[in-house]
This record gives structure tokens, C-alpha cells and sequence, in this order.
């Protein structure tokens, strides 16, 4: 049985977040992540795109946390704190911080991508120009770099679609080269 389904098994067949039983997919919940039933949900493409920040976000639709934030699961209570604490400005969601409970462990792992941080010490990715990089955006190689373990090199002018950010490091973004997923540092980089 494939992690998917498995994944499909443990939700009934809905987003572990908002219920929704269209466009499932596995979403590995960073920055942790192995590939595990335990450190993945199942979420619908709506949710993921808000996650990711490549759709804008819906206050609306994330009032379906005071749900999914009693979950068993590990991993959809540590989503639904991460979404919450990105929904401070809304009263209900304050709310729902106040009494949702985290395991240390889990409430650790919650806050690893610092989304409770204050603004100013968040991590930014920045682009050569200084130009702030967001998840979802795309960019140009501005330098030819070889890629470790690949056997290739990226080519100067090589556009990356659809980049995610490492949370830890402001220097480092991912994306596919050549159908392979890739490090860069942001220093090669500019937004397109």
C-alpha cells in the first residue's frame, strides 16, 4: 500500500485540514519531513496552494482548523498551528491558539519554520538584486553552476519555476533543474 493511500486510509478519503474530498495529495510537513505516514497529511489543492503561499489566502476557509486542530495526528495539529498563527490578525484564530495543545516535541517541530516569529526575526530569501523570494516563485540562474551528484551544470539563464524555501537557511531555495531537485543558494539567483 502506497504512503498515499495509507495516508487516504487514516483521513476517510478527505483533507486532514478542511475535509474537502477533491484533488487529494500527500503533503510531507517540513521541516522535518522523511516521507512518513507520521510526518505527512493529506491535504486538498486548495489547502495546499495556501500553504505554500502560491494561491492567496482565504480566511474563511482556514475557520475549518477549530476542527482539525483536536487532531490524533501529529502532523495536522503542527500544520493547523503554523496556519493559525499566520491567521493572528483574525480573532477567532487567536482564539484557537490559546487552547490548541501541542506535545513539546510536536510543538518544536511546529515552530522550527518560525511562523510564530516576530516579522523582523523571520528568515527572508533574497535574490542577488536584495529582491525579497517568497514559495512558488519563479527565478533565472544568473551564474552557470555545477550541480553536486548530478553530472551536470546549470547553464546561466536556466529559469527554476515554482521554488520552495529552506526554512532554516535564508541562502538556500529549491527547485527543479533538468527534472532533478536542486539547492541553490540565493546569491545566483534573480526573481523573474
Amino acid at each position: 500500500m502506497s504512503l498515499e493511500d495509507k495516508l487516504k486510509e487514516r483521513s476517510g478519503n478527505s483533507c486532514e485540514l478542511c475535509t474537502s474530498a477533491e484533488n487529494l495529495k500527500a503533503y510531507e510537513v517540513p521541516p522535518f519531513a522523511q516521507g512518513t505516514i507520521d510526518d505527512t497529511i493529506i491535504v486538498c489543492e486548495n489547502c495546499h496552494g495556501q500553504i505554500e503561499e502560491t494561491e492567496p489566502m482565504d480566511v474563511n476557509h482556514w475557520r475549518c482548523l477549530n476542527d482539525s486542530m483536536w487532531s490524533e495526528v501529529d502532523a495536522v495539529k503542527v500544520m493547523a498551528w503554523r496556519m493559525l498563527n499566520r491567521l493572528t490578525d483574525e480573532g477567532w484564530a487567536r482564539d484557537l491558539l490559546d487552547m490548541i495543545y501541542l506535545e513539546d516535541e510536536a510543538l518544536k517541530w511546529a515552530a522550527a519554520t518560525g511562523e510564530a516569529d516576530a516579522e523582523e526575526d523571520k528568515i527572508k530569501h533574497v535574490d542577488a538584486n536584495g529582491v525579497e523570494l517568497e514559495s512558488g516563485d519563479n527565478v533565472v540562474l544568473i551564474k552557470d553552476l555545477n550541480v553536486k551528484g548530478g553530472g551536470f551544470t546549470a547553464k546561466r539563464g536556466t529559469a527554476v519555476r515554482r521554488i520552495s524555501l529552506v526554512h532554516d537557511n535564508a541562502e538556500h531555495i529549491e527547485g527543479r533543474v533538468e527534472g532533478q531537485q536542486v539547492v541553490i543558494l540565493t546569491q545566483y539567483v534573480k526573481k523573474t
